[in-house]
């Protein structure tokens, strides 16, 4: 869906009508008051974020407009709003206009608005031969009209980050046959062309070569071979990276030996999440030449069960060294993330690292699906993340970290084992990944295992792939890091 600017809205255009909580004397209704005064009491609509109501006016014409709620008109209100607009027009309109004229909106907030509309917009139609005309998306261009000075320049830091979104949103949602490492590796590379990313790939042999047993033990069991993808951005001017964004990239897992259930199981096609979050928010730093040194890197391998598998009771080395008894090839995604970690410590002497992957189903257990699970060694660094979190609905909840849950990881023949008791799941996996972690380097693990996936429509996104991560990690570069 395209997002424009203009004076005043079209005319022939379906209009929109904001209005704010308790706001309806104040609403710039013109003509229309009294019908609209009329349909809002018959509704019990009061300007709530989100709120819509529909009304036909006669004349000449019959013009279609709708009255929607702002709430407090603050950045989060306005972004519900605009998600319900398109939630509400996806697949019925063609062109709508949102006339501002006479509000009292930010710039930021208005950017909010149309980036939450066009963000909800998105869909994964790729596969579908069969779809039925009413459930196919019409809408084709939202007009924002009087908006304030500035509105454009702040659309287009939102319309980056959405086209980030759209990319990690596709890579989540595509199928397992198609989306492995190195079609992975195929399909960022074309997204990201001709953005100014440095784009550097490991192959297998490249891996073994410096030693990342881990990964590659993970990856021992598919025909498709594992790949190392690292994204540079330079946006500060040379030097080294400021931040290393590291993901999860598990194409599919099937558990290895270790077996998930049937039921559901499908499902793993998005346990690449964390890798698709890293893509899609260094897809949107390049786009919008954010003022930042960062490198995304995303460890990408599939999880099979064949007779080259790696078996429970397997020792493994990592990069770093440390060797890890492997007691449930299901707990894989650490075994990646450790070597990736590694990699971007020896080779960028990176010294903040925020790594996101869809890593515990202790996880969903603990949060559901409303908030990510967030570690960290350091506190201001989760500081950081949790006020991004706050800013951009991309939520977080802290958990400890603490040695006393160390011991829970002993192993009796190698330097730690890969899974603890059932219990603390989600943090003996953090203090897994933290034992690869240097000596003073801040490091925060994101555990978005109930966050990329949805079963029900949001203010971003409808079922599916939720984009999660892309503009929370903008949000924390841009507040923390950017010149």
């Amino acid at each position: 869906m395209q997002i424009t600017f203009a004076p005043a809205a079209p005319v022939g255009s379906l209009l929109v009508l904001p209005v704010e909580k308790d706001g309806m004397a104040r609403a710039q209704l013109g003509d229309l008051r009294p019908l609209a005064e009329a349909a809002a009491k018959a509704h019990r609509f009061e300007g709530e974020a989100g709120a819509i109501v529909e009304l036909f006016v006669g004349g000449d014409t019959v013009r279609h407009v709708l009255l929607l709620g702002v709430g407090g008109g603050s950045e989060p209100d306005w972004a519900r709003a605009g998600g319900a607009l398109t939630a509400k027009l996806l697949t019925g309109a063609t062109e709508a206009a949102v006339d501002l004229s006479g509000l009292t909106v930010t710039p930021e907030a208005t950017a909010r608005f149309a980036g939450a509309a066009a963000q909800r917009a998105w869909r994964h139609d790729v596969y579908r031969t069969k779809l039925p005309e009413a459930q196919k998306p019409t809408l084709g261009t939202l007009v924002i009209a009087g908006a304030p000075d500035g509105a454009e320049a702040a659309w287009t830091a939102q319309a980056a980050i959405t086209d980030g979104m759209a990319l990690t949103r596709q890579l989540v949602s595509e199928p397992p046959n198609l989306l492995y490492p190195e079609t992975f590796v195929e399909q960022v590379s074309r997204s990201i062309e001709g953005l100014g990313l440095e784009v550097t790939v490991l192959d297998e042999p490249a891996m073994r070569a410096l030693g990342m047993g881990a990964l590659l033990g993970v990856a021992q069991g598919s025909i498709r071979a594992p790949r190392l993808l690292a994204l540079k951005w330079t946006g500060a001017g040379e030097g080294a990276p400021s931040v290393a964004l590291v993901g999860k990239g598990v194409t599919f897992d099937t558990g290895g030996i270790s077996i998930k259930p049937a039921a559901g199981m499908e499902d793993m096609k998005w346990d690449m999440g964390g890798a698709g979050a890293v893509a899609g928010a260094m897809k949107a730093l390049a786009a919008r030449k954010a003022k930042v040194n960062v490198i995304g890197v995303m460890g990408l391998v599939e999880n099979m069960p064949d007779g080259g598998a790696m078996r429970p009771g397997d020792v493994v080395t990592t990069m770093s060294g440390q060797t890890v008894e492997v007691l449930n090839t299901d707990a894989e995604g650490r075994l990646v993330l450790c070597d990736a970690i590694t990699w971007v410590q020896r080779t960028h002497g990176v010294k903040t690292i925020v790594d996101l992957a869809t890593l515990t189903g202790a996880m969903i257990v603990s949060l559901g699906n409303e908030y990510g699970g967030l570690f960290a060694n350091d506190d201001g660094l989760a500081d950081q993340l949790l006020a991004a979190g706050l800013a951009t609905d991309d939520k977080l909840w802290r958990f400890p970290l603490s040695a006393t849950y160390d011991k829970l990881l002993e192993s009796p023949i190698a330097d730690m084992k890969n899974i603890g008791p059932r219990g603390a799941g989600s943090i003996t996996a953090a203090q897994f990944i933290q034992r690869f972690v240097e000596e003073g380097v801040k490091w925060a693990h994101l555990d978005i295992a109930g966050m990329v996936w949805s079963e029900k429509a949001g203010v971003h996104h409808d079922k599916g792939a939720t984009g999660y991560g892309v503009r929370l990690l903008d949000r924390f570069l841009r507040d923390n890091f950017e010149a």
